[in-house]
């Protein structure tokens, strides 16, 4: 808290913070400005729901974290189109083939920003298409339980 409030500029936190105990102290605490919870880190809509609506009933916008252009960005933009305090702006990855190869070609419609702006998925489901030859390409291992 006190590094939030020594600083002119907002403090965020939270992108890989999964334990709900952890969340309520940051939030109850005032640790940070804005609340940035990562939908796949956290465990879930279900449970990113529950730490932005503490944080809304704290005050605080929740701008999450969304570490690339894979499905946890697509899980992100709905969420936030269904939170009162979504923050102003959404983390939008701009790395290139280089940094994350294996999301090439793993969308048919993959989110766009255009104008500075990135639309909700609009299309049945999540609003996009997993590429069926990319799923083809992909490595898959099964782990068995034992009885």
């Amino acid at each position: 808290r006190e590094v939030r409030e020594t600083l002119d500029l907002d403090v965020t936190g939270g992108e890989q913070d999964c334990d709900l105990a952890v969340w309520r102290a940051m939030i109850d605490g005032r640790v940070v400005d804005v609340v940035q919870p990562d939908v796949c880190y956290i465990g879930g809509v279900g449970r990113m729901l529950k730490v932005a609506r503490w944080a809304e009933d704290a005050g605080l916008p929740v701008t999450p974290h969304s570490a690339n252009q894979s499905l946890v960005t697509v899980f992100t933009l709905h969420i936030m189109g269904a939170l009162a305090n979504a923050g102003p702006y959404v983390e939008f990855s701009i790395e290139g083939p280089d940094y994350y190869p294996w999301e090439q070609g793993l969308l048919r419609n993959p989110p766009q920003a255009r104008d500075g702006k990135v639309a909700i998925p609009d299309g049945p489901g999540w609003g996009v298409e997993i590429e069926p030859s990319w799923l083809d390409k992909a490595a898959y291992q099964v782990t068995e339980i034992g009885a």
